[in-house]
């Protein structure tokens, strides 16, 4: 996937380009423009991976594949706010559903179970799964940190600030503390993982943003 990042930062936009006969994977509705002789393709991709992918993944049932009989160029950017970064993915590679945005038409896309309810903080039990080889891309709240971790190497991340990691590396999650520190200290699930392989987090916390903002809104009373 030919590619380049434009606006990186809070609000980057990827531009692919696509010679003739290349085609690419692209999540619904993250198509911005595209030029030249593009046409896309709706498929499901198979219908039981599909309804995986809606049911269980939180994704659309339909996929989108855009291919080029010349030069042509599309433009792509995700619904929230953030950054994006392109991925080689060499195996696999586990994706949180909000942060898939497009992948080589080769890599196969299909869902796996995560291991724990609302793991990914309210992202659901399962997680995308991309498995093969080429490039795909991905796109975060905030800005994106890539982490490395060497073999054996720990580390312990919120659930709500991981966007996607590599099919080497070992996980589990995990209350934060005890009860009280889960109920009330903020943190609520954290995932531990273990190397080798790389992390990507995000700098800001989706699901914890939106429960700031349906704090501000006035709850009604009942009385009139």
């Amino acid at each position: 996937m030919r590619g380049e990042i434009e606006f990186r930062g809070s609000y980057a936009l990827l531009k692919v380009y696509l010679g003739p006969g290349e085609r690419v994977k692209v999540e619904p509705g993250a198509m911005v423009y595209m030029k030249g002789p593009v046409n896309v393709e709706t498929s499901t991709g198979g219908v039981w991976k599909a309804l995986k992918r809606a049911v269980l993944g939180g994704e659309s049932f339909f996929m989108n594949t855009y291919y080029s009989s010349g030069d042509g160029e599309i433009g792509i950017a995700p619904e929230l706010p953030g950054d994006i970064e392109t991925v080689h993915v060499n195996g696999t590679l586990f994706v949180q559903s909000t942060s898939f945005l497009a992948c080589d038409a080769q890599v196969d896309l299909d869902v796996s179970f995560g291991g724990f309810k609302s793991f990914f903080a309210g992202e659901g039990i399962f997680l995308l799964k991309l498995q093969g080889y080429g490039d795909a891309a991905i796109s975060s709240f905030g800005a994106i940190k890539i982490l490395e971790l060497q073999v054996g190497e720990k580390i312990t991340i919120d659930t709500g600030h991981v966007v996607a990691f590599d099919g080497s590396v070992n996980y589990s999650v995990r209350t934060f503390g005890g009860i009280k520190s889960t109920l009330f200290g903020g943190e609520g699930l954290v995932c531990d993982f273990t190397g080798p392989g790389r992390i990507y987090v995000q700098t800001r916390n989706y699901p914890a943003f939106v429960e700031w903002i349906k704090s501000l809104v006035p709850r009604e009373t009942g009385s009139r």
